[in-house]
């Protein structure tokens, strides 16, 4: 059973606005999947109605293999959620969220064992009212993981988070991936998402254009791999054009790059260059996150100036969640 399912999925704002159009998506139960797109491209709202927060204008979904319309609460009662700037009780301490959120799910969590592990504990009994960004965010994953749900939804997760706590983010979505929890998060971050991600889905102007790992969406672009080598200096007659599989070759002071259409080309670059000058350093890159995201989301305007942008609004936050 899938543990996100959506069926034509179409959120419309008056006669003009299409949001969210005919979105068909699946998310495999225990797999991290990164939900990417530009801002309006439909994102947070697709996600507000796996909540059932925006209600859809046509089309279904199913969350854990719950109707999101008609058996919400049995949804909410085994899920997470970590919107993005979530809203908290500025009087109440750390330890007070957590345990308010326990109350809502009937759980028993260990509460000081879940502060320290999203980093918080030497902090329990403060007001969150004096948190900084990054530590309302580490607090608000605290409680999306009270009563270890079966699926997270998380709204830009690491925003506000220095790079250590992007690290220690990101380790804690594997170990819930590893105990089985689904996780599905929407981010900006590429790399974030490159780092941790099963899968992922680019939502571009309302609709979904691709889904897949990363390997498999490098594939079917055909972009090429780099591969770029530093030399003790640059023969004049390398020919590396002349390669069968090389599209390209760029120089640049002692630097030789050359772009393939397959990374096994690369071999052959080397080899030929090898064979003319000494190789000081060798770099070989495939095609980046960055490289697929600007592909498939490039172009893809339906006329629409911003005045007349699809409304994405943020997820609802942790308070009215509750």
């Amino acid at each position: 059973m899938p543990a996100i399912e959506t069926t034509a999925l179409t959120k419309r704002y008056g006669d003009s606005v299409l949001a969210v159009d005919d979105l068909d998506l699946t998310v495999d139960d225990g797999e991290i999947f990164g939900f990417l797109g530009p801002n309006g491209a439909g994102k947070s709202t697709t996600l507000n109605m796996l909540l059932d927060f925006v209600r859809p204008t046509s089309g279904s979904v199913t969350v854990l293999g719950y109707d999101a319309q008609t058996e919400i609460h049995e949804i909410r009662k085994r899920i997470g959620v970590l919107p993005e700037g979530a809203t908290l009780y500025e009087r109440l301490t750390a330890r007070e969220h957590v345990e308010w959120v326990a109350d809502t799910k009937n759980a028993d969590p260990d509460v000081d064992a879940l502060l320290e592990r999203v980093g918080i504990l030497e902090d329990a009994d403060r007001a969150a009212g004096g948190f900084s960004k990054g530590m309302r965010q580490r607090l608000g994953l605290g409680m999306a993981l009270v009563g270890e749900p079966d699926l997270l939804l998380l709204d830009e997760p690491s925003s506000g988070l220095d790079p250590a706590g992007m690290q220690e983010m990101r380790e804690i979505l594997r170990e819930e991936a590893d105990r089985g929890t689904t996780v599905f998060f929407s981010s900006h971050i590429l790399g974030e998402v490159e780092a941790v991600c099963d899968r992922i889905g680019i939502m571009s102007e309302g609709t979904l254009v691709t889904t897949g790992t990363i390997d498999d969406l490098q594939g079917e672009l055909d972009l090429g791999a780099s591969i770029s080598l530093e030399v003790a200096s640059v023969p004049e007659d390398l020919a590396l054009e002349s390669l069968e599989g090389v599209r390209s070759v760029a120089v640049e002071g002692t630097t030789i790059t050359a772009t393939c259409v397959d990374p096994a080309v690369k071999v052959d670059v080397v080899e030929r260059v090898a064979a003319a000058t000494a190789v000081e350093d060798i770099i070989s890159e495939d095609a980046s996150l960055e490289e697929l995201f600007n592909t498939y989301t490039h172009g893809r305007g339906r006329g629409r100036n911003d005045s007349e942008a699809a409304p994405d609004e943020p997820v609802r936050t942790a308070e009215v969640e509750a």
